[in-house]
């Protein structure tokens, strides 16, 4: 699908762009890791823990170059790109290490530079490598990134799935106000202001209340609609699908004639810039997904997640190029898939976790037709928010996970009050893979016991004799890592 993203023009742009990072690569090596995941997967969480670790020397026993003792160094410098929003990685962590709770969520996009000086394991590699590496770090939402197969849409295409997803039995009773508005809505009446917005304020009301715990939908395009940052009120977000289409071109000066065309606007206003001048220059990628969350709402939110994680791949460009091919295009050539928030389950469950997310990213990656980049998966939290435990419970011993459920947080009819430090017994995942993908498209049943996990606050870190705060605990952040730049550090 990334072929069809862009025209020639575009193309040539990408070419110069990549052409004069190139250039400026040579004299001082960088690598660009796009870092996405649909909301509330932990982008920011994720983004702080890797760079406070590396700044303050965590302990990242399976990241090789850290393990051995080369890098010298890591730092914050001058991100390259000045029109895109710096991330806040100072207001991240004082967040997590002095107020304990978890930062923001990922609103637009933004970026960070880390630098990292370090020795080359090889001898013949330190004559003429210059040990030293500037990875740039762009965060962007996840749902934007969902929007890029609609550049491949028409208007009737679009109309035609949205309608499709709106019928499914998880989503029906979600979208029906939105129905039957757009039911009663004729698309060859004039067109008329009031309509269009009525019309899409409550496709995006619809597209809300799918995101919401309960269901935990992922495919929601399109994503401005849920994130619209200064683009809110504009023309270019002021549309929604209509149904009954009438069939060929539609009558100038008509309701789906004014639809057609702001949905067009905004595909060449909002979602092919922001491929051409973000997702076209990534060399390596991570995406992150809160599998718990949509185990929590069932088998129907997990084939979802499987959708979106599908589209996801097919806009992005895999590939390895040669010492030519490579000044002029880049190509993502690992993509690393991470289910978050593995600290909510003991870890005896973790390997059940990744189980389901490497088949969830297998049939993805099968229906995408995705090629040409390695793709690996793995269970991790950025920031572990619990420890491990055993309770007895008659003469049953049981794995506990211990932390300070998040304020809120209901279980078994208790709501906890965001202080009080709790064990709590998580449950098991299914031992085969396929019991959270067999029932696909039905609602949550509400007499059936599903797998239930609370969010937890941040922990209170140790601090040395001396009063240092240590480094961000984690699990298998060190293994991200390693897939991720570990190769570019050898």
């Amino acid at each position: 699908m990334a072929s069809s993203l862009t025209s020639f023009t575009d193309e040539a742009r990408i070419a110069l762009d990549t052409l004069s990072g190139r250039a400026a690569g040579l004299f001082s090596p960088s690598l660009r890791l796009g870092v996405t995941g649909l909301s509330r997967a932990g982008k920011t969480v994720f983004i702080s823990a890797l760079v406070h670790n590396l700044i303050h020397g965590g302990r990242l026993p399976l990241f090789e170059a850290q393990k051995s003792g080369r890098i010298a160094r890591a730092f914050l410098e001058e991100q390259p790109d000045d029109a895109v929003p710096r991330f806040q990685y100072e207001d991240h962590v004082a967040a997590l290490v002095n107020d304990r709770v978890w930062p923001d969520s990922t609103r637009a996009i933004s970026e960070l530079r880390l630098t990292i000086e370090y020795e080359s394991a090889s001898g013949w590699s330190r004559l003429f490598s210059a040990g030293k590496l500037s990875v740039d770090i762009v965060d962007y939402p996840g749902e934007w990134l969902l929007d890029l197969p609609l550049l491949g849409k028409s208007f009737a295409d679009f109309s035609r799935e949205a309608v499709e997803l709106a019928a499914l039995p998880v989503r029906s009773d979600l979208s029906r106000g939105w129905c039957e508005l757009a039911t009663a809505v004729d698309p060859d009446a004039d067109a008329d202001e009031m309509t269009a917005r009525r019309l899409a304020e409550s496709f995006a009301a619809y597209l809300g209340a799918c995101k919401l715990d309960e269901r935990a939908l992922s495919t929601l395009p399109p994503g401005r609609f849920l994130m619209p940052g200064d683009l809110e009120g504009s023309p270019a977000l002021t549309f929604a699908p209509l149904m009954r289409l009438s069939p060929g071109r539609p009558r100038p000066g008509s309701l789906q004639a004014m639809m057609e065309r702001r949905y067009e606007a905004y595909k060449t206003h909002v979602v092919k810039p922001f491929f051409r001048e973000h997702i076209a220059r990534l060399d390596r990628q991570i995406v992150l997904i809160d599998a718990m969350q949509a185990l929590n709402a069932g088998p129907a939110a997990m084939a979802d997640l499987e959708r979106a994680v599908t589209e996801i791949l097919s806009c992005f460009r895999p590939g390895r190029g040669n010492i030519l091919s490579d000044f002029f295009s880049r190509r993502i050539d690992r993509i690393l898939v991470a289910a978050t928030k593995a600290d909510h389950l003991h870890h005896e469950s973790h390997d059940r976790l990744q189980a389901i997310v490497r088949r969830l990213t297998d049939r993805a990656v099968a229906r995408a037709n995705f090629s040409g980049a390695a793709v690996d998966v793995v269970a991790m939290a950025a920031v572990r928010s619990t420890r491990e435990g055993t309770v007895k419970q008659g003469r049953e011993t049981l794995p506990v996970i211990i932390g300070t459920p998040l304020k809120g947080e209901k279980i078994n009819g208790e709501t906890f009050d965001g202080k009080t430090e709790t064990a709590i017994f998580p449950g098991d995942l299914p031992e085969k893979v396929d019991a959270v993908f067999d029932v696909c498209g039905s609602p949550p049943d509400s007499n059936e016991p599903a797998i239930r996990f609370v969010r937890f606050r941040p922990p209170k870190l140790e601090r040395t004799a001396e009063g240092v705060t240590l480094s961000l605990p984690h699990i298998r952040l060190d293994r991200a890592l390693q897939f991720l730049i570990g190769d570019h550090l050898a």
